[in-house]
C-alpha cells in the first residue's frame, strides 16, 4: 500500500466532486475509480491499458479466465478484449481506489528501439492478459503522476515525460517480456490486434475465419487457435460479445430501441439477439436500459 498515493488520489477525486465512481481526468483515456462498497459484475470493452488497484480488490473475466487484482498491483490488458469486472473489496472506511492507465503503443516502440539489448518476448504462449506487482520505480512514477493532476497547467507539458518513464520501467521490468509482445511488429499478439481492428471496424458485417486469419497473415487453424488462446474466446464468441456491447451502448447513448440495435449490428432475429442478450447480462434488453438509465439519472 502507498498511503502517498492513496492521499493524492483521494485529494483529487474529493476536488472533483468526491463521488462513487469513475472520474474522466484531462488527460485522454486516463482515468480513476473510487468505490465505498462492492460492486456488481460490470460489462466493458478492455483496450491496451494498464489497470492499477491502489487501494482494495477487483476481478476481471475475460472469457472463460478470471483474474484477481489486490493492492498495488495491475491487470495488464494487451489488445482489445470483452472483459466484466467487479470490485470485490472496498468499504467507507477503506474505499477501492483504482488508475486506468492506457498504455502507449507508440512511445513503446520508441523506447524499445532505444533499449539495449531490447527486451525478448517471452516463448511460452499464453492469453493476452497477466498481473503483476507495482513497485520500486514504476510505483514512484505513478505517485508522481496522480501527483501532477493537482496542477492543471503543468499536466500538458510533464504527462508525455511521466508515460515515457513508466514504458521504461514496464519495458524493463517483470512483465518486460509479456509488454513487449505488443510493440514487436510480427508477433501474434499484434497480428491478432488487426484481425480485431476488422471486426471492430463493423460490428455488423459478417466475416468469415479465412478473412481473419488472412489479415493475420495465418492459415486458419493456427488463427483460430492463438485467438483462442489470446482471448480465451473463439472469434465468433467475440464478435457476439462485441454486438452485444455495441447494441447496448446504442441504447442508452442514442436511443435507439431494442429493433433497431439488434439490426445495426448485425442481427436478423431480434428474439435471437434478445436470448443472446440476457444470457450476457442477465436480464433482457428492455429491463436492462431501464435498470441502466435509472442508475445514470
Amino acid at each position: 500500500m502507498s498511503p502517498t498515493l492513496i492521499a493524492a488520489l483521494n485529494r483529487y477525486l474529493d476536488s472533483n466532486g468526491g463521488d462513487d465512481g469513475v472520474l474522466v481526468t484531462p488527460v485522454e483515456g486516463l482515468f480513476l475509480m473510487r468505490s465505498t462498497g462492492e460492486r456488481l459484475p460490470h460489462h466493458v470493452m478492455y483496450k491496451p491499458v494498464l489497470c492499477i488497484t491502489v487501494q482494495g480488490a477487483k476481478q476481471v473475466l475475460f472469457g472463460d479466465k478470471l483474474f484477481d487484482y489486490g493492492e498495488m498491483q495491475a491487470l495488464v490488458v494487451s489488445l482489445e478484449l470483452p472483459g466484466v469486472g467487479r470490485v470485490t473489496r472496498a468499504s467507507e472506511s477503506e474505499p477501492y481506489l483504482a488508475i486506468i492507465l492506457p498504455l502507449d503503443l507508440g512511445i513503446l516502440r520508441e523506447i524499445t528501439a532505444q533499449l539495449s539489448p531490447p527486451p525478448k518476448p517471452s516463448g511460452n504462449a499464453r492469453m493476452g492478459v497477466f498481473t503483476m506487482d507495482v513497485d520500486g520505480p514504476l510505483a514512484d512514477c505513478i505517485d508522481r503522476m496522480i501527483q501532477m493532476l493537482g496542477t492543471p497547467q503543468a499536466t500538458p507539458i510533464l504527462f508525455p515525460a511521466i508515460m515515457r518513464e513508466i514504458s521504461y520501467w514496464l519495458l524493463t521490468g517483470e512483465g518486460a517480456d509479456e509488454i513487449c509482445k505488443l510493440v514487436s511488429p510480427n508477433g501474434r499478439t499484434q497480428r491478432i490486434s488487426e484481425a480485431i481492428s476488422l471486426l471492430h471496424d463493423d460490428v455488423a458485417r459478417p466475416i468469415r475465419i479465412e478473412q481473419l486469419a488472412d489479415t493475420a497473415r495465418m492459415s486458419p487453424s493456427s488463427f483460430y487457435q492463438h485467438f483462442k488462446l489470446l482471448t480465451s474466446l473463439t472469434p465468433i464468441q467475440y464478435q457476439k460479445q462485441l454486438r452485444l456491447l455495441a447494441a447496448r451502448r446504442l441504447m442508452v447513448e442514442d436511443g435507439a430501441n431494442v429493433t433497431g440495435a439488434a439490426y445495426r449490428v448485425g442481427y436478423e432475429s431480434v428474439s435471437q439477439f434478445s436470448r443472446e442478450y440476457a444470457r450476457m447480462f442477465g436480464t433482457p434488453p428492455k429491463r436492462d436500459i431501464a435498470e441502466l438509465q435509472t442508475v445514470s439519472a
